[in-house]
């Protein structure tokens, strides 16, 4: 690590370089059974064939009369058919039923209730319906054996609709990527900062965006800037898919968690070029990836989205979907070093044309909504949360550019949408 130091990052691995370092791995092979109460999300590990017809029976498409077809044959307004009421369908006869119900026996359709019309003890039937009509047969919807999903399905809510409805109540799946997440950092406390302490609000931060992604998360205590303290933690997680720490991952003389993880096996990259948090560390121990974060927290917050999102979608085989967008205007410049994926928060409002003319008024002669505009936030350090927590998300400044124009339209990505 003596190099690391000395040189304070001078070289740095480009994102996408560094997460495919980070992602060269197998994904877990680990499965469980689970209901489908709790399978919303969780991607299939084995294939699914319906258990049974949907619908098992022959059912009313409509609420009607259900008829023999060949009764009702050139049956209209001026010479309906004219058929008999009754508990039971036989020739000329017909049964009154609803919407989802049996077809009774003997029946192959069913007339709409308002083409009919019942008179003195008769049913005067003023349209002719074919065998089948508004009827739902046996298996219309889903066939009893029919593949319904493959291996690698990413379940949705409508997908457990019909698993229900098919007879499947328990799936296998593949088991959630198991995350600990460790603060580290002898100035962190809980609550009551004194001066020189800070309030550690990364665990919760990483741990809860870290389970929206689809992992189970064990959140650890404070572990202070000692290295044995440090490696006992890290020790103590490997049983789990990746460990993430929280501080201590840049070159000074209290980031020691580096160091520790490369006495324990191997630095995969360390100094990542993007901004805020180019002092992102992740490496590998046995068989858990460690992904050191910085401690400030939108430095934090920036790298989990870049490596450990991946990391958990691709561990848990789940898809990787691309935040999504919002076109907008930039209100002012932004500046950004070449070379470095720059992330820069800023907030979005409706923008107005400034001149009350025919073209950009309104019908009453009020400015025209023109679109978005987006302001980048005045306080924009990697220490600054509230910078994230309220802005409307960030645009993404690619390491081939040097800034981005004012007026330029560009997109803001919502990185923290639910996914």
């Amino acid at each position: 690590m003596s190099d690391v130091r000395e040189s304070g990052f001078k070289e740095r691995t480009r994102v996408d370089a560094a997460r495919e370092k980070l992602l060269d791995i197998a994904p877990i092979d680990r499965t469980e059974r689970v209901s489908l109460s709790v399978c919303d999300g969780r991607t299939l590990a084995a294939p699914i064939d319906a258990a049974r017809n949907v619908p098992h029976y022959p059912r009313a498409a409509m609420d009607g009369w259900a008829v023999r077809a060949e009764d009702t044959f050139g049956a209209s307004d001026r010479s309906p058919a004219v058929l008999r009421p009754g508990d039971s369908v036989g020739p000329d006869t017909a049964t009154r039923v609803h919407t989802g119900s049996e077809l009774p026996e003997g029946a192959d359709a069913v007339v709409m209730v308002e083409q009919t019309e019942q008179l003195a003890g008769e049913l005067e039937v003023f349209d002719a319906v074919a065998e089948g009509e508004n009827v739902a047969p046996v298996g219309e919807d889903v066939e009893a054996g029919q593949r319904l999903y493959e291996a690698g399905h990413q379940l949705r809510p409508s997908d457990l609709g019909l698993l229900k409805a098919t007879g499947i109540d328990e799936v296998d799946v593949v088991a959630e990527p198991e995350v600990a997440v460790i603060p580290t950092g002898e100035e962190l406390v809980q609550s009551d900062p004194a001066p020189g302490e800070v309030i550690e609000t990364n665990r919760f931060t990483i741990s809860r965006l870290a389970e929206r992604w689809g992992a189970d998360v064990t959140r650890r205590n404070i572990v202070t800037d000692n290295h044995e303290a440090l490696r006992a933690a890290v020790q103590r997680d490997l049983t789990r898919d990746v460990v993430v720490t929280t501080g201590g991952s840049s070159v000074g003389e209290r980031d020691l968690i580096p160091e520790v993880v490369d006495e324990l096996g191997e630095i995969l990259v360390h100094g990542v070029a993007l901004k805020p948090g180019h002092p992102v560390a992740l490496g590998r121990v046995e068989d858990t990836t460690v992904v050191m974060l910085p401690g400030y927290p939108v430095a934090a917050i920036v790298n989990a989205v870049q490596f450990l999102r991946p990391l958990i979608k691709y561990l848990g085989r789940m898809p990787l979907n691309p935040p999504p967008t919002r076109e907008a205007t930039l209100s002012r410049k932004i500046r950004s070093e070449p070379g470095v994926r720059t992330f820069v928060r800023v907030t979005l409002e409706e923008s107005v044309s400034p001149h009350d003319t025919e073209e950009s008024s309104g019908e009453h002669g009020e400015p025209r909504d023109t679109g978005l505009e987006a302001t980048p936030t005045r306080a924009s350090g990697s220490g600054v949360l509230s910078s994230v927590a309220l802005a409307d998300g960030w645009v993404v400044v690619e390491e081939s550019r040097e800034g981005i124009p004012e007026d330029e339209t560009v997109a803001v990505q919502n990185w923290e949408y639910h996914e």
